[in-house]
């Protein structure tokens, strides 16, 4: 039996590209989870009880590695929960959520805590304090403790519809978007300053020809992500600048050469 969500028969459709889309690379989920991970520094901790029961608990953390890093005390539940038991993992939700909660970008991190020694404790902590600083306050008490998450299972999700899994290795090897975090901006003013731009980009490199309206959702290091309406409904597509970028600073330049390039 196939699950799907059951078409009331008056549900909106997606319309496919008509065209080939020019250039579709973007962020891979383990390049996504890094960019997440590194773009806030609270989450919802999953531990195990006595019990064996789940309990979630409201953290801070920072991040070695791109491995979360807690601070945790044994007064806590989910303190003692992982002196017990190491299997956890965490949830974190993207900063600047959309108007739809569900339509956030979100990522769990899941796998087992260990208590990092010599080296290592030194590099956990100072990871932390520099995400968290309020902990300089407490992180020296004897009931608080560093751990740090050994990351074993990635689970990416960019809102509906788009999400993808990584392996530890893929998470440990990719580096956070250099692009996206800073982007609000520049979205912004390319929405409201360029809109017939974003929709020549649309039309001729990402694959809606047939596009009236075009508006920026994203900008990582590899494009943007461009939200169209169509006659057929309404679309996300994807728009990428001729080379990747390495710093919001080249935006700018890699937006007007798409625009030069579209109106030609």
């Amino acid at each position: 039996m196939t699950l799907d969500h059951g078409d009331p028969g008056d549900a909106p459709t997606v319309p496919p590209p008509l065209t080939d889309v020019v250039d579709s690379t973007r962020p891979s989920a383990a390049e996504e989870a890094r960019t997440i991970a590194h773009s806030t520094n609270i989450g919802t901790l999953a531990s195990l009880t006595a019990d064996g029961d789940p309990w979630a608990s409201f953290v801070t953390y920072g991040l070695l590695d791109g491995a979360p890093v807690l601070c945790v005390s044994r007064m806590a539940e989910h303190g003692r929960n992982l002196a017990r038991d190491p299997r956890a993992s965490i949830a974190i939700v993207a900063p600047n959520p959309p108007s739809d909660p569900l339509g956030s970008a979100r990522i769990t991190l899941a796998g087992y805590v260990e208590r990092p020694v010599d080296d290592e404790l030194v590099a956990a902590r100072a990871a932390h304090l520099a995400a968290v600083a309020a902990a300089k306050v407490y992180i020296d008490f004897s009931d608080f403790s560093v751990w740090i998450l050994r990351v074993q299972r990635i689970r990416w999700v960019g809102g509906y519809g788009r999400m993808d899994s990584a392996t530890a290795e893929a998470y440990a090897a990719a580096a956070p978007d250099p692009v996206a975090p800073a982007a609000k901006g520049a979205i912004d003013h390319l929405n409201a300053d360029h809109a017939e731009a974003l929709l020549a980009m649309a039309q001729k490199f990402g694959g809606f020809p047939d596009a009236t309206q075009a508006a920026c959702e994203g900008a990582d290091r590899y494009g943007l992500d461009v939200r169209v309406t169509t006659p057929r409904g309404i679309a996300v597509t994807r728009v990428g600048y001729a080379k990747p970028i390495d710093s919001v600073g080249e935006l700018r330049a890699a937006t007007v050469d798409l625009a030069k390039r579209a109106r030609a």
